[in-house]
Protein backbone atom coordinates (compact mmCIF):
# COMPACT_ATOMS: atom_id res chain seq x y z
CA UNK A 1 0.00 0.00 0.00
CA UNK A 2 1.17 3.21 -1.08
CA UNK A 3 -0.27 5.08 1.74
CA UNK A 4 -0.11 8.59 0.64
CA UNK A 5 -1.65 11.50 2.65
CA UNK A 6 -3.30 14.70 2.67
CA UNK A 7 -0.64 16.87 3.53
CA UNK A 8 1.66 15.36 1.22
CA UNK A 9 -0.73 16.41 -1.45
CA UNK A 10 -1.03 19.64 -0.18
CA UNK A 11 2.19 20.04 -0.50
CA UNK A 12 2.47 18.81 -3.91
CA UNK A 13 -0.24 20.89 -5.27
CA UNK A 14 1.11 24.01 -3.94
CA UNK A 15 4.56 22.95 -5.74
CA UNK A 16 3.08 22.23 -9.00
CA UNK A 17 1.20 25.55 -8.79
CA UNK A 18 3.98 27.52 -7.79
CA UNK A 19 7.32 25.76 -9.13
CA UNK A 20 9.57 27.41 -6.41
CA UNK A 21 9.87 25.44 -2.98
CA UNK A 22 9.84 28.48 -0.96
CA UNK A 23 7.17 29.86 -2.66
CA UNK A 24 5.32 26.48 -2.09
CA UNK A 25 6.09 26.46 1.62
CA UNK A 26 4.82 29.41 2.18
CA UNK A 27 1.64 29.01 0.17
CA UNK A 28 1.50 25.73 1.95
CA UNK A 29 2.01 27.41 5.43
CA UNK A 30 4.75 25.48 6.34
CA UNK A 31 8.77 25.81 6.39
CA UNK A 32 10.82 24.91 3.10
CA UNK A 33 12.79 22.26 4.45
CA UNK A 34 9.46 20.20 5.80
CA UNK A 35 7.85 20.99 2.34
CA UNK A 36 10.67 19.25 0.74
CA UNK A 37 10.88 16.25 3.03
CA UNK A 38 7.37 15.49 1.95
CA UNK A 39 7.88 15.88 -1.62
CA UNK A 40 10.90 13.53 -1.06
CA UNK A 41 8.58 11.15 0.70
CA UNK A 42 5.83 11.15 -1.74
CA UNK A 43 8.53 10.72 -4.37
CA UNK A 44 9.86 7.60 -2.44
CA UNK A 45 6.17 6.15 -1.85
CA UNK A 46 5.52 6.20 -5.45
CA UNK A 47 9.01 4.99 -6.69
CA UNK A 48 9.45 7.98 -8.85
CA UNK A 49 10.56 11.84 -9.59
CA UNK A 50 7.79 14.57 -9.34
CA UNK A 51 9.91 17.28 -9.65
CA UNK A 52 13.16 17.77 -11.42
CA UNK A 53 15.73 20.36 -9.33
CA UNK A 54 17.91 22.67 -11.20
CA UNK A 55 19.29 25.29 -8.83
CA UNK A 56 16.30 27.49 -8.39
CA UNK A 57 14.48 26.23 -11.03
CA UNK A 58 11.90 23.30 -10.41
CA UNK A 59 10.23 21.38 -12.92
CA UNK A 60 7.17 18.92 -13.16
CA UNK A 61 8.04 15.26 -14.56
CA UNK A 62 5.41 13.62 -16.53
CA UNK A 63 5.06 11.29 -13.45
CA UNK A 64 3.82 14.81 -11.76
CA UNK A 65 1.45 16.33 -14.77
CA UNK A 66 -0.32 13.02 -14.93
CA UNK A 67 -0.86 12.50 -11.28
CA UNK A 68 -1.98 16.58 -10.73
CA UNK A 69 -5.73 16.73 -12.14
CA UNK A 70 -6.12 13.74 -10.10
CA UNK A 71 -4.33 14.84 -6.47
CA UNK A 72 -6.99 18.47 -7.45
CA UNK A 73 -9.53 16.59 -7.42
CA UNK A 74 -9.30 14.54 -4.51
CA UNK A 75 -7.98 17.95 -2.91
CA UNK A 76 -11.30 19.51 -3.82
CA UNK A 77 -13.71 16.36 -2.34
CA UNK A 78 -11.84 16.86 0.68
CA UNK A 79 -12.74 20.63 0.89
CA UNK A 80 -16.64 19.91 0.48
CA UNK A 81 -16.34 17.75 2.84
CA UNK A 82 -14.89 19.84 5.54
CA UNK A 83 -16.81 22.80 3.75
CA UNK A 84 -20.18 20.22 4.80
CA UNK A 85 -18.68 19.59 8.34
CA UNK A 86 -18.81 23.27 8.63
CA UNK A 87 -22.66 24.55 8.03
CA UNK A 88 -24.12 25.73 10.85
CA UNK A 89 -20.83 27.20 12.85
CA UNK A 90 -18.79 30.25 11.32
CA UNK A 91 -18.98 31.56 7.41
CA UNK A 92 -15.64 32.02 5.86
CA UNK A 93 -13.35 30.33 7.66
CA UNK A 94 -9.98 28.71 6.52
CA UNK A 95 -8.89 28.10 2.88
CA UNK A 96 -10.60 30.30 0.23
CA UNK A 97 -9.36 30.02 -3.28
CA UNK A 98 -11.21 33.21 -4.84
CA UNK A 99 -10.34 34.62 -8.94
CA UNK A 100 -10.31 37.98 -10.13
CA UNK A 101 -9.58 39.45 -13.81
CA UNK A 102 -6.89 42.08 -14.25
CA UNK A 103 -8.91 45.23 -15.18
CA UNK A 104 -10.62 44.50 -11.37
CA UNK A 105 -7.87 43.35 -8.92
CA UNK A 106 -5.93 46.40 -9.02
CA UNK A 107 -8.88 48.63 -7.31
CA UNK A 108 -11.53 46.19 -6.00
CA UNK A 109 -8.96 44.26 -3.83
CA UNK A 110 -7.24 47.09 -1.68
CA UNK A 111 -10.83 48.21 -0.81
CA UNK A 112 -12.16 44.33 -0.40
CA UNK A 113 -9.41 42.58 1.26
CA UNK A 114 -9.43 44.99 4.37
CA UNK A 115 -13.11 44.51 4.57
CA UNK A 116 -13.52 40.79 4.45
CA UNK A 117 -10.70 40.57 6.97
CA UNK A 118 -13.07 42.55 9.54
CA UNK A 119 -15.83 39.94 8.93
CA UNK A 120 -14.05 36.98 8.46
CA UNK A 121 -11.17 37.13 11.18
CA UNK A 122 -10.73 33.37 10.34
CA UNK A 123 -10.93 33.20 6.40
CA UNK A 124 -8.05 32.46 4.46
CA UNK A 125 -7.77 33.87 1.02
CA UNK A 126 -5.93 32.47 -1.83
CA UNK A 127 -6.15 34.73 -4.66
CA UNK A 128 -5.74 34.34 -8.75
CA UNK A 129 -5.75 37.20 -11.37
CA UNK A 130 -6.44 35.80 -14.88
CA UNK A 131 -8.49 36.60 -17.81
CA UNK A 132 -12.00 35.43 -17.54
CA UNK A 133 -11.72 31.90 -19.80
CA UNK A 134 -8.77 30.56 -17.44
CA UNK A 135 -11.11 31.59 -14.24
CA UNK A 136 -14.19 29.80 -15.47
CA UNK A 137 -12.36 26.73 -16.43
CA UNK A 138 -10.90 26.72 -12.95
CA UNK A 139 -13.94 27.44 -11.17
CA UNK A 140 -15.40 24.43 -13.45
CA UNK A 141 -12.76 22.16 -12.30
CA UNK A 142 -12.75 23.05 -8.81
CA UNK A 143 -9.43 24.61 -8.91
CA UNK A 144 -11.17 28.22 -7.23
CA UNK A 145 -13.95 28.48 -4.86
CA UNK A 146 -15.40 31.34 -7.00
CA UNK A 147 -14.31 34.12 -9.36
CA UNK A 148 -14.95 38.24 -9.89
CA UNK A 149 -15.35 39.01 -13.62
CA UNK A 150 -17.80 40.93 -15.39
CA UNK A 151 -21.06 39.55 -17.06
CA UNK A 152 -21.99 38.27 -19.58
CA UNK A 153 -20.42 34.56 -18.25
CA UNK A 154 -21.29 32.01 -20.83
CA UNK A 155 -20.99 28.74 -19.13
CA UNK A 156 -24.66 26.16 -17.75
CA UNK A 157 -22.23 25.09 -14.46
CA UNK A 158 -22.15 29.24 -12.79
CA UNK A 159 -24.06 30.32 -10.71
CA UNK A 160 -24.21 34.10 -10.89
CA UNK A 161 -24.54 37.17 -8.54
CA UNK A 162 -24.63 40.58 -9.84
CA UNK A 163 -22.55 43.17 -7.19
CA UNK A 164 -22.41 46.34 -9.19
CA UNK A 165 -21.84 48.12 -12.85
CA UNK A 166 -18.71 49.93 -13.42
CA UNK A 167 -19.14 52.81 -16.31
CA UNK A 168 -16.71 53.12 -19.17
CA UNK A 169 -14.91 56.12 -19.53
CA UNK A 170 -12.39 57.01 -22.09
CA UNK A 171 -8.87 57.89 -21.46
CA UNK A 172 -7.17 60.09 -23.75
CA UNK A 173 -3.73 62.16 -24.08
CA UNK A 174 -4.71 65.23 -22.02
CA UNK A 175 -3.07 68.26 -25.09
CA UNK A 176 -5.37 66.06 -27.85
CA UNK A 177 -7.74 68.71 -29.57
CA UNK A 178 -10.38 65.91 -30.79
CA UNK A 179 -11.28 65.53 -27.02
CA UNK A 180 -11.99 68.82 -26.42
CA UNK A 181 -15.47 69.04 -25.93
CA UNK A 182 -16.63 65.78 -23.84
CA UNK A 183 -19.05 63.59 -24.13
CA UNK A 184 -17.84 61.60 -26.91
CA UNK A 185 -20.18 59.84 -29.06
CA UNK A 186 -19.44 56.34 -29.82
CA UNK A 187 -19.06 56.55 -33.15
CA UNK A 188 -16.61 59.07 -33.03
CA UNK A 189 -13.68 58.82 -35.91
CA UNK A 190 -11.34 59.59 -33.28
CA UNK A 191 -12.23 56.50 -31.18
CA UNK A 192 -10.07 54.93 -34.45
CA UNK A 193 -6.86 55.24 -32.59
CA UNK A 194 -8.42 52.59 -29.83
CA UNK A 195 -6.02 50.63 -28.39
CA UNK A 196 -6.90 47.46 -27.34
CA UNK A 197 -5.95 44.67 -24.39
CA UNK A 198 -4.22 41.42 -26.41
CA UNK A 199 -6.73 38.32 -27.08
CA UNK A 200 -8.05 37.21 -24.09
CA UNK A 201 -9.27 39.90 -21.72
CA UNK A 202 -12.70 40.70 -21.53
CA UNK A 203 -12.47 44.27 -21.54
CA UNK A 204 -11.11 44.19 -24.68
CA UNK A 205 -14.52 42.53 -25.98
CA UNK A 206 -15.86 45.08 -24.17
CA UNK A 207 -14.27 47.95 -25.90
CA UNK A 208 -14.98 46.08 -29.48
CA UNK A 209 -18.78 46.24 -28.35
CA UNK A 210 -18.93 49.69 -26.88
CA UNK A 211 -16.74 51.18 -30.17
CA UNK A 212 -18.60 48.94 -32.66
CA UNK A 213 -19.15 51.51 -34.88
CA UNK A 214 -15.38 52.59 -35.64
CA UNK A 215 -13.75 50.70 -38.43
CA UNK A 216 -12.40 47.48 -36.33
CA UNK A 217 -9.29 47.55 -39.30
CA UNK A 218 -7.94 51.20 -37.63
CA UNK A 219 -7.63 50.12 -34.18
CA UNK A 220 -4.70 49.66 -33.18
CA UNK A 221 -3.72 46.01 -30.66
CA UNK A 222 -0.31 46.43 -29.01
CA UNK A 223 -0.97 43.05 -26.68
CA UNK A 224 -0.73 44.58 -24.19
CA UNK A 225 -1.80 43.05 -20.76
CA UNK A 226 -2.45 45.21 -18.23
CA UNK A 227 -4.50 48.40 -18.78
CA UNK A 228 -1.59 50.30 -17.01
CA UNK A 229 0.46 49.92 -19.70
CA UNK A 230 -2.32 50.86 -21.57
CA UNK A 231 -2.67 54.33 -19.87
CA UNK A 232 1.07 54.94 -19.88
CA UNK A 233 1.11 54.41 -24.23
CA UNK A 234 -1.82 56.90 -24.05
CA UNK A 235 -0.20 59.63 -22.06
CA UNK A 236 2.39 59.33 -24.18
CA UNK A 237 0.15 59.91 -26.95
CA UNK A 238 -0.23 56.55 -28.85
CA UNK A 239 -3.76 56.50 -28.77
CA UNK A 240 -6.77 56.37 -26.45
CA UNK A 241 -8.37 53.76 -24.56
CA UNK A 242 -11.27 52.39 -22.41
CA UNK A 243 -11.26 52.82 -19.08
CA UNK A 244 -13.85 51.36 -16.07
CA UNK A 245 -15.03 53.94 -13.57
CA UNK A 246 -13.47 51.86 -11.10
CA UNK A 247 -10.29 52.70 -12.44
CA UNK A 248 -10.40 56.52 -13.07
CA UNK A 249 -9.51 57.41 -9.57
CA UNK A 250 -5.72 56.16 -9.92
CA UNK A 251 -5.57 56.99 -13.47
CA UNK A 252 -5.96 60.71 -12.72
CA UNK A 253 -2.85 60.90 -10.97
CA UNK A 254 -0.92 59.74 -14.18
CA UNK A 255 0.93 63.44 -15.69
CA UNK A 256 -0.59 64.01 -19.34
CA UNK A 257 -3.41 61.73 -19.04
CA UNK A 258 -7.50 63.01 -19.15
CA UNK A 259 -10.55 61.27 -18.64
CA UNK A 260 -13.67 62.14 -20.52
CA UNK A 261 -17.28 60.63 -20.78
CA UNK A 262 -19.35 59.34 -23.33
CA UNK A 263 -22.73 60.34 -24.31
CA UNK A 264 -25.36 59.16 -22.86
CA UNK A 265 -26.26 56.46 -21.91
CA UNK A 266 -23.32 56.24 -20.74
CA UNK A 267 -21.71 51.79 -21.58
CA UNK A 268 -21.18 49.60 -18.33
CA UNK A 269 -20.25 46.53 -17.70
CA UNK A 270 -21.84 44.33 -14.63
CA UNK A 271 -19.16 42.79 -12.12
CA UNK A 272 -20.30 39.90 -10.77
CA UNK A 273 -19.28 36.79 -8.54
CA UNK A 274 -19.31 33.54 -9.98
CA UNK A 275 -19.18 30.27 -8.47
CA UNK A 276 -20.22 25.84 -9.24
CA UNK A 277 -24.02 25.89 -8.84
CA UNK A 278 -22.91 22.56 -7.05
CA UNK A 279 -20.89 23.96 -4.77
CA UNK A 280 -20.87 22.89 -1.30
CA UNK A 281 -19.61 26.27 -0.16
CA UNK A 282 -22.41 28.34 -1.68
CA UNK A 283 -23.99 30.22 1.21
CA UNK A 284 -20.45 31.29 1.99
CA UNK A 285 -20.43 32.63 -1.99
CA UNK A 286 -23.50 34.77 -1.14
CA UNK A 287 -22.14 36.23 1.87
CA UNK A 288 -19.06 37.33 -0.05
CA UNK A 289 -20.98 38.68 -2.81
CA UNK A 290 -22.93 40.87 -0.29
CA UNK A 291 -20.00 42.50 1.28
CA UNK A 292 -18.22 43.36 -1.97
CA UNK A 293 -21.20 44.96 -3.37
CA UNK A 294 -21.72 46.91 -0.66
CA UNK A 295 -18.16 48.40 -1.62
CA UNK A 296 -19.47 49.59 -4.82
CA UNK A 297 -20.51 53.02 -4.07
CA UNK A 298 -16.96 53.34 -1.86
CA UNK A 299 -15.24 51.86 -5.51
CA UNK A 300 -17.20 54.36 -8.17
CA UNK A 301 -16.34 58.28 -7.85
CA UNK A 302 -19.73 60.46 -7.95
Amino acid sequence: MIGLTVRQMHYFDALAQTLHFGRAAKLAGVSQPALSSQIAEMEQRLNCRLFERGGKSVRMTDEAIALLPRIERILADIRDVETTARRGRTAMEGRFRLGIIPTIAPYLLPRALPELKKHFPALLLELREAVTTSLVEDTASRKLDAFIAALPLDHPGLITEALFPDRFFLAVPSDDPAFASPPVPPESPALERLMLLEEGHCLREQALAVCGNVRPVAMASYGATSLTTLLQMVAHGLGVTLIPEMATGPAGTIPDLKIVPFQEPMPQRMICLAWRSNNARHGECVELAKIIRGLGPVLLPA
